[in-house]
């Protein structure tokens, strides 16, 4: 094996077992303590500059020769060799914490996000075919973090749990004005206006989510209560009683957070509630995986909540709740492995093979993150005034029981 590739194997996998092939023929073993849940790997390497390109910078060339099929998974799936990955890391990480990337150089330029740039960012991932996301996601369009409430919901009753738990903690009421601040595919804001009699104003800086959330709203008959607009959380102006905003804030980027909810503060109504979900880490500040900043969410970080949290102190907003969600993001990415894979050849034949390779890689990436890697899901509650919501979480669990309740008999009635 090259003199650069055998040291990089051999100084990250001390645990589990991992078996290489080169490309010239050649087998390698990597095994150590047995790791729990992950079975044996083994991968192939189709081209001999990787032999070099992977240990100059192995977590970008990793995933791009995964697209080009230059790396090919021979035994176990990809989720395992990267799980097999993410844990070796994280054990090397921890042995030596002062082994860390020049990120926190990089990175205030990786994230630097003026209005015309969030658009493109958003035009990059968001902006594909329609179809693509039909493939994997639930009916509603729902792309972030389900809410499993309990155990062996499927993927569409989690979602749904995830649109009421939002609502318990926002306090609606009919006739309150709600901005949904990166309203995807509208599923969340015609769920609101249609169950609560709320007005909502729904923006996104993507053009294909815009026109299909107002077709959505004009189907249902809510397009006089929902309005969708294509517009940056700069752009908007006025006040209002509630303020949504679930799997957008990893967008905004770290120069941005404090402008971000300045914005939040100026537009949020005296006795006002906003809710912010999004994706963060567990394990402090870090940086954007670079196939990921590159392939999949440029601009893109997920931040640790010691990164938040001063500036909603500096916008002088109550953090009137914090929720940590665990493992619910990990079992939504792995219904969406499984629904991908069930209509893989569809995406390939649309989109072309090295496409349906990237989203492979970006799934069980994402999954191993949450898994393996310390990140998490916070929603965080915020007002401007201390008295805006009540002094006990009580009120939360009491209307989640009651919006399920009413959702159930509602659709055992629609089943009727």
């Amino acid at each position: 094996m090259p003199m650069l590739l055998a040291p990089l194997f051999a100084r990250v996998f001390r645990h589990g077992d991992l078996t290489l092939i080169d490309a010239l023929g050649r087998t390698h073993r990597f095994a150590g303590p047995e790791l729990p849940g992950i079975p044996p790997v083994a991968i192939r390497l189709h081209d001999r500059s990787l032999h070099w390109r992977l240990p100059l910078y192995p977590s970008l060339m990793a995933g791009e020769a995964y697209m080009d099929g230059t790396l090919t998974v021979e035994r176990g799936s990809l989720f395992d060799f990267l799980s097999l990955a993410a844990e070796n890391i994280a054990r090397h990480d921890r042995r030596n914490p002062s082994a860390v990337p020049l990120w926190r150089l990089t990175r205030l330029v990786q994230q630097y996000n003026p209005v015309a740039r969030s658009q493109r960012n958003a035009a990059h991932h968001y902006d594909l075919s329609d179809d693509l996301y039909a493939h994997f996601l639930d009916g509603d369009r729902q792309y972030s973090c389900a809410y499993f409430a309990r155990p062996g919901m499927s993927l569409e009753e989690a979602q749904e749990a995830k649109k009421l738990h939002i609502a318990a903690k926002l306090l609606l009421a009919p006739g309150r004005k709600v901005l949904d601040i990166g309203s995807g595919w509208g599923g969340l804001a015609l769920t609101l206006a249609r169950h609560f009699g709320v007005e909502v104003l729904g923006i996104t800086l993507s053009r294909e989510q815009l026109e299909s959330a107002r077709r959505k709203a004009a189907a249902a008959g809510l397009d006089d209560r929902v309005r969708f607009e294509l517009a940056d959380y700069r752009q908007i102006g006025g006040q209002f009683d509630r303020i949504v905003s679930v799997g957008m804030f990893e967008h905004v980027g770290v120069n941005h957070y404090r402008r971000f909810f300045e914005r939040i503060r100026d537009m949020l109504a005296p006795d006002g509630v906003a809710l912010v979900h999004a994706i963060g880490r567990s394990e402090g500040p870090g940086y954007t995986n670079p196939w990921i900043r590159k392939h999949i969410f440029p601009g893109g970080y997920s931040p640790a909540l010691s990164e938040v949290v001063p500036s909603v102190e500096r916008a002088g907003l109550w953090i009137t709740d914090i929720e940590i969600l665990r493992l619910h993001y990990a079992d939504t990415l792995a219904e969406w492995r499984r629904r991908f894979q069930a209509r893989r050849e569809d995406v390939a034949r649309a989109a072309g093979e090295r496409f349906c390779r990237m989203w492979e890689f970006y799934l069980a990436g994402a999954e191993t993150a949450f898994r393996h890697e310390g990140h998490m899901v916070f929603q965080m509650q915020l007002a401007k005034d201390i008295r805006a919501v009540p002094l006990t979480r009580d009120y939360m669990a009491e209307a989640e029981r009651m919006l399920a309740a009413a959702h159930e008999g509602m659709a055992a009635g629609c089943a009727d």
